[in-house]
């Protein structure tokens, strides 16, 4: 007679099965990420705050020749807003604003869309040759620019002499501004080229397959589908050329040497500030047009990125 084998599963059939223990995880106190946060906290507290404090505490004083430093309240400030000179350099960079920034922006976007299209082969050549520009600093671009500039023996002086013409005067005060324009726009086409491209390559490739179903040419793609995705990175590049044309100082400054009699001193808002405290040694009526400038040109920035955000929506 054979003896019946119990199986495991009836062995255990009666007993109460283990109740599993369920790790609840413990929250961690909100100060865990604070010392993570500090180094940020810090820099931007002693490079952008202390200094902001400072110079505005600087605008409020004014040294003078006998009895030293005098507290003269907004009288600076007052002052700046009265100044012709800050205001005729902040009116010429709004007018280079106006030049420089839409040809950057929309040479940058068909750069970005024809190395999206994947029509170009070795794309990583043409790109890294567009980005490299972007590498030169600011003063070489200038003073190489100025070299290329030049009437008699610079590049175009010596191309135009091969046809027996003339090369136009880009020093003279009616092409200074397209001439930094040209430099500014050399340098940075790259740099916004990517951005742009960056947010095109993170599309959905399904709406491009759908659009192309639907008849849509490359072209139409382009404009329907491509363009408003990346709205939000052509508002950003927007802001940023704006605030960098307000700061415009290194191709002026290093231009001034081949151009003196069309560049001065005031020829835009920081090279003005600038020589106010490193020239005149007027360093609190210097800290004072900074604050105006950069005040000015914050407003200007909040209005634009409102309208860059209705655009975006």
């Amino acid at each position: 007679m054979s003896a019946a084998v119990e199986s495991p599963v009836a062995r255990g059939a009666g007993k109460p099965a283990k109740a599993r223990k369920v790790e609840v995880r413990k929250e961690k106190p909100d100060w865990i990420g604070i010392p993570f946060c500090l180094p940020y906290v810090i820099v931007f507290l002693f490079g952008t705050i202390i200094p902001l404090f400072y110079a505005l505490y600087l605008g409020f004083f004014k040294q003078q020749m006998i009895g030293g430093s005098s507290f003269v309240g907004f009288g600076n400030y007052l002052k700046a807003l009265r100044d012709t000179l800050m205001w005729t350099g902040f009116g010429r960079v709004f007018l280079y604003f106006w030049i420089q920034t839409p040809l950057m922006l929309a040479l940058a976007l068909m750069a970005a869309l024809m190395l999206d299209s994947q029509r170009i082969r070795h794309i990583a050549v043409p790109r890294i040759l567009m980005f490299l520009p972007y590498a030169v600093p600011g003063v070489i671009a200038a003073m190489m620019w100025g070299y290329i500039y030049g009437s008699d023996y610079g590049l175009f002086g010596q191309i135009a002499h091969l046809f027996g013409a003339k090369a136009p005067n880009m020093f003279s005060s009616q092409l200074m501004l397209f001439a930094i324009a040209n430099i500014a726009t050399w340098c940075f086409v790259g740099y916004n080229m990517l951005i742009y491209y960056s947010s095109l390559r993170v599309i959905p490739e399904e709406l491009y397959e759908s659009a192309r179903i639907d008849g849509a040419s490359e072209l139409r793609i382009a404009w329907s589908i491509k363009i408003p995705q990346i709205r939000g990175s052509i508002v950003m590049t927007l802001l940023f050329s704006l605030i960098g044309s307000f700061q415009l100082f290194n191709e002026p400054n290093v231009l001034k040497t081949l151009a003196p009699e069309t560049i001065n001193s005031s020829y835009t808002p920081n090279m003005y500030t600038y020589n106010l405290a490193f020239t005149s040694q007027d360093a609190n009526y210097a800290a004072a047009v900074s604050l105006v400038v950069g005040i000015i040109t914050m407003v200007l920035v909040a209005i634009v990125k409102a309208i860059g955000n209705r655009w975006d929506k």
